[in-house]
């Protein structure tokens, strides 16, 4: 069996409010391994991103992380010193963030920006590093790329300034690759460039691949496994197949059928009722049954465990097993 390169084991983060504690990830586990795309679905609110950052060991004041382990090759990140953290980062784990123009140092250059990753990392001279930094800006999509290293960020448009960012992050070719929404502000021939890109480092590097997304379509053509998110916990996890052929959550329902499908006719897209829930304010019993079609009294007083109802594929609902 191959041996995971990522494993978060109840992972819990918590953000400090005036209302108290938030669980903004709330214990929840699953595995990266070598090669393999793992996305992570669900709808703003879900706890998707605060995974990511947490991973990364990015979750800053009021946020902490209170318990469980984030094991990558073995080593529990969560109890290395920044300065050991560091040494991963960028290097053999990277993040695609959402939003470029607040990651990117508006007072540095492009090309400043991604040689620093590459000489802190690689210990090569300066002009080797602009020479890959110029590679690197070719590699996703921009011609330009010896006039662009020259130029600051906010003089790239929206969605430069983020294929500048998946550049860095690629610049040294990491074992595991962490991407949150990371075709956001691109047209669709330069998303399929980027998704082609991932694909490629996965396939050719052997990179483990969390994307972060709320589109099926990209996670269809993407992830080989699939985590739906609610309020903070896992409702759902399988393979991409079974996902999309045998969903056993509501949710994970309601998601799909908000999406459009070439392939069935539909008059009509439906929408999942209501809204994430205010996770200061929890429902009883299973966080989803207020917008859930197929809630039974028994819904709203107890809060379903994730089980393994069907080989490799996890529901966290008491009626899974039904066929809904």
């Amino acid at each position: 069996m191959t041996s995971s390169l990522l494993e978060v084991k109840q992972l819990k983060t918590i953000f400090s409010s005036e209302n108290g504690d938030v669980p903004a990830v709330n214990d929840i586990s699953f595995t990266v391994n070598p090669g393999e795309t793992v996305a992570i679905v669900g709808e703003s609110g879900c706890g998707k991103s605060a995974t990511s950052l947490s991973i990364m060991g990015l979750i800053t004041d009021p946020g902490k992380v209170i318990a469980g382990e984030v094991l990558f090759e073995g080593s529990d990140l969560l109890s290395l010193s920044k300065k050991k953290l560091n040494r991963y980062r960028g290097n053999k784990m990277s993040m695609i963030f959402q939003e470029p123009m607040t990651s990117l140092n508006p007072v540095f250059t492009i090309g400043n920006q991604i040689s620093e990753v590459i000489r802190k990392h690689q210990r090569v001279d300066k002009e080797t590093a602009i020479k890959k930094s110029v590679e690197m800006l070719e590699r996703v999509g921009i011609s330009n790329a010896s006039k662009v290293i020259k130029q600051f960020p906010h003089q790239l448009s929206g969605g430069m300034r983020q294929r500048v960012m998946i550049a860095i992050a690629l610049a040294c070719m990491p074992k595991l690759l962490i991407a949150d929404e990371p075709t956001t502000a691109l047209d669709v021939t330069i998303q399929a460039q980027i998704l082609d890109l991932i694909k490629h480092l996965s396939e050719q590097q052997n990179t483990g691949v969390l994307l972060i997304t709320h589109d099926l379509g990209v996670v269809a053509e993407m992830a080989d496994r699939v985590i739906v998110m609610y309020a903070g916990e896992i409702v759902e996890e399988t393979t991409v197949e079974e996902l999309f052929d045998n969903p056993k959550h509501p949710y994970t329902m309601g998601l799909l059928g908000s999406t459009p499908r070439l392939e069935v006719e539909q008059e009509m897209l439906e929408a999942i009722p209501g809204v994430v829930p205010d996770l200061t304010e929890m429902p009883s019993g299973c966080p989803f049954h207020p917008r859930c079609k197929y809630a039974i009294e028994a819904c709203k007083l107890e809060k379903p465990a994730l089980i393994e109802d069907f080989p490799d594929h996890f529901a966290r609902c008491i009626r899974a097993k039904e066929g809904l």
